[in-house]
C-alpha cells in the first residue's frame, strides 16, 4: 500500500507541473476554439465598436468543454481556484474569484494586469500602462479579433476594451517556449487548474477506497471479502494474474505498485470525467497528462532494461553488420520513443474524441433549432440527439475501463521485454 501511494503521488506531482504550464486546447486548439466576432446588428457590443453575434458555434463549445480552465464549474455554479502567476513584475498569488467570471468563464474584472477569458488567464500586453490592482471592466469587454502577424499569417488574438481603447492580451502560458506552435508569453501560469483539482479529488477518493480496503483485510483476516473490499480484490487479482505475472515473470512484485497506480488512476479519472455537470473534467483527454504518464512508463522501462535488452537495441546478435547499422539499430532506437508516443496518443485520442462527440450530438439541437428560432426542429432533433448521446455515454463507460487496461498491459509488456532474461545460450 505504501508503494502504491508513492506511485500515485509521483504521477500527480509531475502532472501538476505539466497542467500548470499547458492547458488543454493547447497548441493549435487555441486558435480554433476562439472565433472572431461578427459586426452585425445582433449580439453584444462595446464602446470599442466590437459586436459579437449570438450565434451558436459548435466548434467553439466543443473545444471549450474539453479545455483546462482556472475555474471549476458544477452545473451553473462556478468555484474559483488559486491563481499562481509569474511575470517580470514578480509572483502573483490570488483567487480566480477576483475576476468575477460569468457562466462562459470570462471575467468582468481585471486584476494586476491579468484577465480571465473563457476560463483561462491572460496578461495584458502593455501591462505597465494598464492600471494595477482590481479594475472593473464590465460585460462583453473581452473578445477575439483577427489580426495579421509579422509573418503575414492571420491569428485570432484576445482583446480587451477598456475606456474606449483596445488592449491586446497575451496567449495562454506554455512551457515549451513556442516550440510546438503555441507561442511565447510574458508570464508563466502555475495555477491549480480544473484538471489539477480533479486529480486531487480522484487521488483523495482512491486513497480513501484503497486504505479502507487495506484496513478491511486487517480487521477481517481469514474472512471472505465483501463490499468495497470484494470489488478492489477482484481488480487487484485480475491485474496481478493476467497482466503482471505473465509479462513480468518472477520480478512482478517489483512493478506491481506502478501498474496498479496507473490502472486505478487512469480509470478513476476516466470515470470522474463522465459524471454529468460535475466539472466537465477532461484529464485523460489532455495530452499534457498522457505525456507525463507515458514518460514515466518510458523511464521505468529503459532504466530497468538489462544488458541483453540494450544489446538487442544497439547491436542485435546474429545479423550482418551492414543490416544492423543501416536498418535494425535505427528502427530499434526509433521504437524506444514510438512506444511511449503511442501510449500517449491512444489514451488522449480516445477520451478527448468521446467527450467532443457527446458535445456535438447535444449541439445538433441548437443547430437545427436555429438557436430557438425553429423550436419544432429543435425539439425533434432533441429526441434523436438524446438517444445518440446516451448511446455514446455507454460506449464511453466501456472505453474508460478498456483504455485503463490497455495502458497498463502495454506498460507491463514494455517493462517485461526490458527485464527479460537472456535465453540464447540455453537454447543453443
Amino acid at each position: 500500500m505504501r508503494k502504491l501511494s508513492l506511485s500515485f503521488l509521483c504521477i500527480i506531482c509531475i502532472s501538476v507541473f505539466a497542467f500548470s504550464q499547458a492547458h488543454q486546447d493547447d497548441h493549435g486548439h487555441d486558435d480554433h476554439a476562439e472565433q472572431t466576432g461578427h459586426t452585425d446588428d445582433h449580439g453584444h457590443g462595446n464602446e470599442c465598436g466590437y459586436v459579437e453575434a449570438d450565434v451558436f458555434n459548435p466548434q467553439k463549445v466543443a473545444f471549450h468543454h474539453i479545455s483546462d480552465q482556472n475555474i471549476y464549474s458544477i452545473g451553473p455554479f462556478s468555484f474559483p481556484l488559486p491563481c499562481i502567476l509569474k511575470s517580470d513584475t514578480g509572483l502573483d498569488m490570488f483567487s480566480s474569484g477576483k475576476f468575477k467570471a460569468d457562466y462562459h468563464g470570462t471575467g468582468e474584472y481585471a486584476y494586476n494586469d491579468y484577465v480571465l477569458f473563457e476560463g483561462s488567464v491572460r496578461r495584458i500586453v502593455k501591462a505597465d500602462e494598464f492600471p494595477d490592482g482590481l479594475v472593473e471592466l464590465g460585460k462583453y469587454k473581452l473578445y477575439v479579433r483577427e489580426i495579421e502577424m509579422d509573418n503575414g499569417k492571420k491569428k485570432d488574438i484576445v482583446h480587451l476594451c477598456y475606456k474606449g481603447e483596445e488592449w491586446l492580451c497575451d496567449s495562454k502560458s506554455y512551457a515549451d517556449a513556442g516550440f510546438l506552435g503555441g507561442g511565447t508569453t510574458s508570464f508563466y501560469d502555475f495555477s491549480i487548474t480544473k484538471n489539477v483539482m480533479t486529480m486531487i479529488l480522484v487521488f483523495l477518493f482512491l486513497g480513501w477506497a484503497l486504505i479502507g480496503t487495506a484496513n478491511a483485510y486487517k480487521k477481517r483476516e481469514g474472512m471472505a471479502p465483501k463490499g468495497m473490499q470484494g470489488f478492489m480484490e477482484s481488480i487487484f487479482v485480475f491485474i496481478q494474474d493476467e497482466v503482471a505475472k505473465p509479462f513480468l515473470g518472477p520480478k512482478w512484485e517489483k512493478y506491481i505498485s506502478l501498474l496498479m497506480a496507473l490502472f486505478f488512476f487512469i480509470l478513476g479519472l476516466n470515470l470522474f470525467g463522465q459524471i454529468p455537470f460535475l466539472g466537465g473534467s477532461n484529464v485523460t483527454g489532455n495530452i499534457s497528462f498522457t505525456l507525463i504518464i507515458a514518460v514515466i512508463a518510458f523511464l521505468v522501462t529503459n532504466i530497468s532494461g538489462n544488458k541483453h535488452y540494450w544489446e538487442h537495441v544497439a547491436w542485435m546478435p546474429g545479423i550482418p553488420a551492414p543490416l544492423k547499422i543501416f536498418i535494425i539499430t535505427p528502427v530499434e532506437i526509433m521504437g524506444l520513443f514510438i512506444k511511449p508516443l503511442t501510449l500517449m496518443l491512444r489514451l488522449f485520442g480516445n477520451i478527448a474524441a468521446g467527450h467532443m462527440v457527446i458535445i456535438i450530438f447535444v449541439g445538433l439541437i441548437f443547430i437545427f433549432g436555429q438557436n430557438g428560432a425553429n423550436p419544432v426542429a429543435g425539439w425533434g432533433t432533441a429526441v434523436g440527439s438524446t438517444i445518440l448521446t446516451l448511446f455514446m455515454m455507454a460506449i464511453e463507460l466501456l472505453v474508460a475501463f478498456i483504455q485503463a487496461f490497455v495502458f497498463t498491459i502495454l506498460t507491463a509488456s514494455y517493462i517485461g521485454t526490458a527485464i527479460e532474461d537472456h535465453h540464447h545460450e540455453e537454447a543453443h
